[in-house]
C-alpha cells in the first residue's frame, strides 16, 4: 500500500468515525449518564439508534473540510485564499434549512455577523467565547497532507477565530488538528497526551500574526503573547488532569467527571 493511499483511507476512517460518533451522541448531546441509562439502556447493552443523524458538527466540519479543499485548489493554503472561504461556507451553513440542530449561539451570532462583507472577520469572531464549536470542526485540518507545520496551525486557529476568538479555543483547536495528524501518521494513543503536552510548551507563547492579524486586540492582554500564553495554561491544565486520570483508567466510571464535558475547548479537545 502506498503513503497516500495510507493517508487517504485514514483520512477517511477519521471522517466517518467523527459523523458516526456525532450521529451516536446526538441523541443523548444534553442529557447526564443516568438519563442515558434510562434512555440507551445499560452501559455495554445500550441500543443504537435507529437511524444516523448528521449534526450540527458534522456540518461544519465537512464546511471546514470544502474551504480547504477550495483554498488549496487554487495554490498555496494562506490566510487571504482560506478565509473568503471559510466565510462562505459558514454563512452558507447558517443559512441553510438544515440548520436545526441545536447549534451553539456562539457559532451562530458570529456567523450572522460574518455575513456582512464590510466586517472584518476579527470584528465577527466572539472574543470572550471558547466554546466546543472551535475544536468539533478542527479535524480536517490533521488529515491534509502537504502543509508545514505553520500552516496546520495558522489555520487551524484561523478556523476557530472566526466564531470563537477566546485563545483557548485557538489552542486547543490547535492541538485537536495535531492530535488528528500524529494519530493519522500511526503516532501511539498511548504516548499521545505526552506529545501534545511538549507540542503545546514549545507554542505556549507564539502568536501566529500573519494568520490571526490583531485578533488579540479585542481582549484585555497587554501582548499577543499574553493573550495565546492564556489559551496554551488551560489546555496545559487539562491534558495534566488528562494524564493522571489516564493512570488509573475506569472503565466504568463516568469519563466526564474526569475530563469534563467537553462544553468548553479545553475539554473538547
Amino acid at each position: 500500500m502506498t503513503t497516500s493511499t495510507t493517508v487517504r483511507k485514514r483520512a477517511t476512517g477519521s471522517l466517518l468515525g467523527l459523523a458516526l460518533g456525532d450521529a451516536l451522541g446526538f441523541p443523548t448531546e444534553f442529557d447526564d449518564v443516568p438519563s442515558i441509562l434510562a434512555k440507551c439502556g445499560p452501559w455495554r447493552e445500550m441500543e443504537l439508534p435507529a437511524h444516523a443523524f448528521v449534526s450540527d458538527d458534522t456540518q461544519m466540519t465537512l464546511a471546514v473540510g470544502r474551504a480547504l479543499r477550495t483554498a488549496m485548489d487554487r495554490g498555496l493554503l494562506v490566510p487571504t485564499s482560506l478565509v473568503p472561504q471559510l466565510r462562505k461556507e459558514f454563512v452558507a451553513w447558517n443559512r441553510s434549512p438544515d440548520n436545526n440542530r441545536a447549534p451553539g449561539r456562539t457559532c451562530l451570532t458570529a456567523c450572522d455577523l460574518l455575513e456582512d462583507d464590510t466586517r472584518l472577520w476579527q470584528d465577527a469572531s466572539q472574543i470572550g467565547s471558547k466554546g466546543c464549536g472551535a475544536n468539533m470542526r478542527v479535524a480536517p485540518l490533521g488529515l491534509v497532507p502537504g502543509l508545514s507545520d505553520e500552516q496546520r496551525a495558522g489555520a487551524a486557529q484561523l478556523q476557530a477565530a472566526l466564531t470563537h476568538g477566546h485563545p483557548t479555543a485557538l489552542a486547543a483547536s490547535d492541538l485537536t488538528a495535531h492530535a488528528v495528524r500524529l494519530l493519522a501518521q500511526g503516532a501511539d494513543p498511548a504516548a499521545l497526551v505526552g506529545l501534545l503536552r511538549s507540542y503545546a510548551l514549545d507554542n505556549r507563547s507564539r502568536y501566529h500574526h500573519r494568520w490571526l492579524g490583531d485578533l488579540w486586540t479585542r481582549s484585555q492582554d497587554p501582548s499577543p503573547e499574553h493573550f495565546i500564553t492564556r489559551g496554551w495554561d488551560e489546555c496545559l491544565a487539562v491534558l495534566e488532569r488528562l494524564q493522571e486520570t489516564l493512570r488509573r483508567p475506569s472503565p466504568e466510571t463516568d469519563p466526564c467527571l474526569a475530563a469534563g464535558e467537553g462544553w468548553i475547548a479545553e475539554e473538547a479537545m
